[in-house]
């Protein structure tokens, strides 16, 4: 007699094996699609191969046979992939090589009866294993190692501002994205006080320290602290930059951690743009009649010499007017083919958008850059300030 429930308790039913599978491989690829799963594997089998070409010096080879110099090339790449393990896990590796690759056998041998007996042997799984293993403690420091970023990325965006102050007679949208967890851009937008009871001028920055990751995640915490420090002493705007290089030039390594960068002072009763280009991109104040001008003035980059003289320039924006503040990783994003977006792309996007709200704006050229570069790994860090004359 099968047993009777009360409807309590009655057990749920168990899942069908198609469900089972339905849930594992949702699991497995957070709900990607096969033809989204794909790409993802392009980009990393680029961004890959970009990271361990760039230790192989293919100039020796160019006199080679083809056969000598693909034999050539392929062992520079086994050794850029090798030496990037740790000394413990390259021998592993090789290990797991050998076994791999080397053939099943046997032998036989007879006991004390005098019985035949074979013994036969399967390197391969024992290869298989130990390859396994290499890829555990690899992925193990992956995930410290991400942990970390997280952490590092969770306090770089406390450091950025979430949205714009409200300025009298203007819009402002900006939006960074970094190559890789955390970046190397910085943008700001701030209120700088003035005479007592006089109207608040308000500082732009965009700025691009040399490098990507955490290194320049360092620096670009150290270039806000002394511009955001600096900025509250009442000095002219060129006298701040000069102030910012020579403390950048204190931890610059001899120059060679620099930073490009773009300040101005607004003045929204005059409508009045101050500014110092660092060494950065041109800006660029597209007017409302058409016209393109692009903001030059200033000096070197930031922390490269202690002494660099820094000019700065005014102009005036007026309503309709645009102000596009861009670091190099917008022009510079490149496609499958090895082209550069370039600022051809970027001007005819804001033709197109000058209606829209610079938060829409900013959202048209970031699509614009993604269709540009398709699978493409993204090779620098991508920062967009707008600011839109009302």
């Amino acid at each position: 007699m099968s047993p009777v429930y009360p409807p309590s308790a009655t057990p749920a039913p168990r899942p069908r094996l198609g469900d089972r599978i339905n849930r594992f491989w949702v699991r497995v690829t957070e709900g990607l699609e096969v033809d989204q799963l794909w790409a993802q594997f392009e980009r990393d089998a680029r961004s890959s191969y970009r990271l361990y070409s760039s230790d192989v010096d293919r100039s020796e080879e160019e006199a080679l046979r083809p056969g000598r110099k693909f034999l050539r090339t392929a062992e520079k790449f086994f050794w850029a992939i090798l030496e990037k393990l740790s000394p413990a896990r390259r021998v592993l590796l090789l290990v797991a090589l050998v076994l791999l690759f080397f053939p099943s056998g046997g032998f036989t041998y007879k006991d004390k009866a005098g019985d035949v007996h074979v013994a036969e042997f399967d390197l391969h799984v024992w290869g298989g294993l130990t390859l396994l293993l290499v890829l555990i403690l690899e992925v193990g420091d992956r995930v410290v190692m991400k942990r970390d970023l997280q952490i590092a990325k969770e306090i770089q965006n406390w450091l950025l501002p979430n949205q714009a102050p409200t300025i009298p007679g203007v819009e402002v949208a900006f939006l960074t994205r970094a190559a890789n967890t955390v970046a190397g851009d910085y943008y700001d937008v701030f209120a700088r006080a003035g005479a007592e009871g006089a109207t608040p001028h308000y500082l732009l920055a965009v700025a691009d320290v040399a490098g990507k990751s955490i290194p320049a995640a360092m620096l670009m915490a150290t270039f806000q602290a002394s511009l955001r420090t600096l900025s509250n002493r009442p000095v002219p705007l060129a006298d701040l930059v000069r102030g910012m290089n020579q403390y950048a030039c204190t931890n610059s390594q001899g120059g060679l951690r620099f930073t490009t960068a773009f300040i101005a002072e607004y003045d929204p009763g005059a409508r009045a743009l101050t500014y110092v280009n660092a060494g950065h991109n041109p800006p660029m104040v597209c007017r409302k009649s058409g016209a393109l001008e692009r903001l030059e003035a200033g000096g070197l980059p930031i922390g490269i010499m202690v002494d660099a003289p820094y000019q700065s320039a005014t102009t005036t924006l007026e309503p309709g007017d645009w102000l596009v503040i861009f670091t190099d990783g917008v022009v510079e994003a490149e496609n499958t083919a090895k082209e550069e977006y370039g600022e051809t792309r970027l001007l005819q996007i804001i033709a197109a958008g000058a209606q829209y709200t610079p938060a829409q704006l900013l959202q048209s050229i970031m699509t614009s850059i993604d269709v540009f570069v398709g699978n493409t790994p993204q090779h620098d860090d991508i920062t967009c300030l707008l600011v839109k004359v009302v």
